[in-house]
């Protein structure tokens, strides 16, 4: 490679950086967007949470042990992803996917354990349209559900691209992406945690 080779190597290189910064500082964008979409649910829910009317109260259907075991899949969850940076960052692609897999799998584990207490409670007469309460209850978590849905998909098209391109620069800016939102969601499930299940239980 010749001089010029290297300055016009360097100079893409950088170009590129650019590039990956801007789409990182846009995902913050829309991050920050999102939590504000959830500040207004958890807004809501606070506001709603006593307005039962003759419906049964999204308290009186909750469960501690199924909330604690979908809390514990989600951030075992964020621990399996940040096993998977740190194997990207050792450019380990056999066990970044390894431990995407595992992330995969805990994550709809979540969404099934989620999708069987939705179903559970409208079997039970709590359905959304029963009362405010319960449709900001079914709102708020049914949007961090399928934010979590979404994330699924996510890690499936990264680990498609890990598998076809390896861990080119352009795979693994959108990996951190990917890591800022996991991270994200289980923020949000905790503060779901404590401020709509762990509450109820305790009354």
């Amino acid at each position: 490679m010749t001089a010029q080779d290297r300055v016009h190597s360097a100079a893409e290189g950088a170009a590129n950086a650019d590039v990956y910064e801007e789409r990182t500082l846009g995902f913050w964008l829309y991050m920050l967007s999102d939590a504000v979409i959830f500040a207004l649910l958890f807004a809501t829910y606070v506001v709603m949470a006593g307005n039962i009317a003759d419906a049964p109260s999204p308290q009186s259907q909750f469960s501690l042990s199924h909330a604690f075991g979908e809390t514990l899949l989600l951030l075992t969850s964020s621990l399996t992803f940040g096993l998977a940076s740190l194997a990207q960052k050792a450019n380990r692609p056999r066990l970044l996917q390894a431990f995407l897999l595992v992330t995969f799998l805990l994550g709809l584990g979540f969404v099934l354990m989620e999708l069987v207490e939705f179903q559970g409670m409208i079997a039970a007469g709590a359905s959304p349209d029963q009362s405010g309460a319960l449709s900001s209850f079914f709102v708020l978590v049914g949007t961090h559900g399928l934010h979590v849905s979404v994330g699924l998909l996510w890690i499936l098209v990264i680990m498609s691209q890990v598998a076809l391109k390896g861990l080119t620069a352009p795979v693994s800016s959108r990996l951190a992406r990917l890591g800022l939102f996991w991270h994200f969601l289980d923020i949000i499930w905790v503060g779901i945690f404590s401020v709509v299940y762990l509450p109820g239980v305790l009354e």
